[in-house]
């Protein structure tokens, strides 16, 4: 288990990628190639193992999770098992989260009740771009209401995303899936379940702000983003009103932990917030501090 009074962060967003040449038979490898191209990043596909040697070098736990879109994108998913085995021998620096793709329905629900009472999952992430779904589909709540009984966190991709950017029709994805408006319906109706609304959430930002504000039960995760290039509302606002509720997250691989924590040095935040941003939001959120 991660002793946070240890760590100097906790990063919510990190994604667990198979070792290069898993995915040679459905295109996930050209899709990452070209993500990767589109983020200037140099680690693409690292292993888990290795995923937590690089964040235990830099003392930065992390929250840690595959994306299941096999429905929508024909690429295969990476376990949740196989995801949760191999974090378990990490556990000193790496948190899972679990993904499964809604549309699976009762098996959906099946696997999440599964993985919550059998191994403790504290989180879900969910890709709506990716997954081809509006977060307020009725097809989801079955899902969602088994993660409000377990005050579970739902963790949902808002705004534009780089997976697919640059690739004929963006390689068959939607943004409109990913407006953060949608998940004020989803705060309503589920005002017991913790939603993490990923990323800053352009061109929507203003009203992820809103939404964020409005809704005890929702936060913003800030990965995805160099902090150099966030809006100048989302650093008054990560300085104001929503300075208990956003959360450091880098998006690794695509950005690096120390990266992403390096400029945000360099922004205009108030000193004595900056620990609750990197480390502290996340803790009380994740249960893991008063």
């Amino acid at each position: 288990m991660v002793d946070i009074s240890k760590v100097r962060a906790i990063d919510i967003h990190t994604h667990a990628e198979e070792p290069c040449g898993c995915h040679s038979d459905d295109g996930y490898d050209d899709l990452q190639a070209k993500m990767a191209q589109y983020f200037n990043a140099k680690i693409v596909q690292p292993t888990i193992d290795q995923t937590a040697a690089h964040f235990r070098e830099q003392n930065v736990a992390a929250v840690i999770f595959p994306v299941d879109a096999e429905r929508e994108t024909g690429y295969r998913r990476f376990s949740n098992d196989e995801v949760l085995e191999q974090v378990a021998r990490n556990s000193d620096i790496l948190i899972p989260f679990a993904s499964i793709d809604p549309w699976k329905g009762k098996m959906a629900v099946r696997e999440a009740r599964r993985l919550i009472e059998e191994h403790g999952i504290k989180g879900f992430k969910f890709h709506p771009t990716m997954q081809g779904f509006y977060p307020n589909d009725r097809m989801a709540y079955p899902f969602y209401e088994l993660l409000a009984e377990h005050g579970c966190i739902g963790l949902f991709h808002t705004g534009q995303t780089g997976v697919g950017s640059g690739m004929p029709g963006g390689n068959g994805m939607r943004l409109k899936y990913s407006h953060p408006m949608y998940l004020d319906d989803v705060s309503v109706d589920f005002p017991d379940m913790k939603i993490v609304m990923a990323h800053p959430s352009f061109p929507w930002q203003e009203e992820a702000l809103a939404v964020a504000q409005h809704k005890p039960n929702v936060y913003i995760d800030l990965s995805g983003w160099s902090p150099k290039y966030f809006p100048e509302i989302l650093v008054r606002y990560c300085n104001s009103i929503l300075k208990k509720k956003v959360l450091f997250g880098s998006d690794w691989p695509m950005i690096t932990p120390e990266r992403w924590l390096s400029d945000f040095e360099q922004i205009a935040i108030k000193d004595h917030l900056r620990e609750d941003i990197i480390k502290n939001n996340a803790a009380r959120l994740l249960g893991l501090m008063g």
